[in-house]
């Protein structure tokens, strides 16, 4: 990942408030990861920014091929895969 500050573009100050046992734990992480609490924390928050927009999907299709896709939507498959696949384990639920 790309370093937070570059010469050529500005940087600015933002302030934040946080209960002392998270600002602990994420000196703690900081440290684990041989960085600053600000570099941590500044390669955190843009990660969790790329993630945001990046689930932000956008797509523009004809009204045929959206129309196709509410079909499908409404009409599962009831195939022996598609059973399968739904009565597999979950990891997270246990």
């Amino acid at each position: 990942m790309e370093p937070h500050s570059s010469p050529d573009i500005p940087t600015c100050a933002v302030n934040l408030r946080i209960r002392e046992d998270v600002k602990t734990l994420i000196d703690r992480a900081a440290k684990a990861q041989s960085k600053s609490r600000s570099d941590f924390m500044i390669d955190a928050a843009r990660r969790a920014a790329e993630d945001t927009l990046l689930d932000q999907t956008f797509l523009r299709v004809d009204e045929q091929t959206y129309q196709h896709f509410l079909n499908v939507l409404d009409v599962p498959p009831h195939n022996e895969g598609f059973k399968r696949l739904m009565n597999a384990r979950k990891p997270w639920t246990e």
